[in-house]
């Protein structure tokens, strides 16, 4: 059994920096992602009803462009957050901090299929060449569809990101740098989407938005922890565990 070499002073530096980049980043997308998901789409989404859904759509596109916008940030700083991730978490164990990685990024993948989705509404409502063979009644139901359709492939594949969590949440757990109970909680947090995904295909009727409250229970004191504390380089040297050869 060997040890893998500690992490020097420059290293731990360099950890402390990123830790506060992932405070920015989670910051952000937190922000961005309430915007773009809860509070701009609800003064343009009306439930079940496709024609006054159409109609705030053309009564304001520039609102329904900056809830897309809103989607977009989010959606960059979840990409950085997958690298940063990996760059706090590789000292732990390089494999499963790649994994997480990759995880998180094929959930953006999805994310930003949904989101075009999202965004094709206004095509299909705007004078977009061929739309003119459409009533106004298909093209209302069309746009709306292409909404929900939207939500759908999102609730889909939240089971990828929650997969990521997970795994995040055991490296930081396992490291001596991050307190174990933000890794415990990123464990729970991403077993939640997970679970929101599987309940949403299997038995619709149990899939409860609830099942995501975990997360902020978990993502909200974490980006605090990095903001105004963040990893320490006293703490790092000791992060690596031993390798058997």
């Amino acid at each position: 059994m060997t040890l893998t070499p500690p992490i020097d002073d420059r290293e731990a530096l360099r950890l402390s920096r990123y830790s506060r980049a992932a405070g920015v980043a989670m910051l952000l997308s937190i922000v961005f992602g309430l915007l773009g998901e809860m509070i701009l789409p609800d003064r343009i989404i009306v439930t079940k009803n496709a024609a006054a859904t159409a109609a705030n759509i053309l009564g304001d596109p520039t609102l329904f462009r900056l809830t897309f916008a809103a989607y977009l940030v989010e959606g960059l700083c979840d990409v950085a957050l997958c690298v940063i991730f990996y760059i706090l978490l590789e000292p732990v164990d390089r494999n499963l901090a790649l994994l997480s990685a990759f995880f998180g990024i094929a959930s953006m993948i999805t994310f930003a299929v949904a989101q075009s989705s999202f965004f094709a509404a206004s095509l299909v409502l705007g004078d977009t060449s061929g739309m003119e063979s459409f009533t106004t009644d298909q093209r209302n139901g069309l746009a709306y569809l292409a909404i929900r359709i939207s939500g759908t492939i999102a609730g889909l594949f939240l089971c990828l990101y929650g997969t990521a969590s997970m795994v995040r949440g055991y490296l930081m757990a396992r490291s001596t740098y991050i307190p174990r109970i933000f890794g415990i909680l990123f464990m729970i947090g991403g077993a939640g989407f997970f679970l929101r995904s599987a309940t949403f295909l299997l038995v619709p009727k149990y899939s409860s938005p609830l099942l995501l409250m975990p997360m902020a229970l978990a993502g909200i004191p974490l980006m605090l922890w990095f903001l105004f504390r963040g990893i320490r380089p006293a703490r790092t040297t000791a992060s690596r565990e031993p390798l058997r050869q």
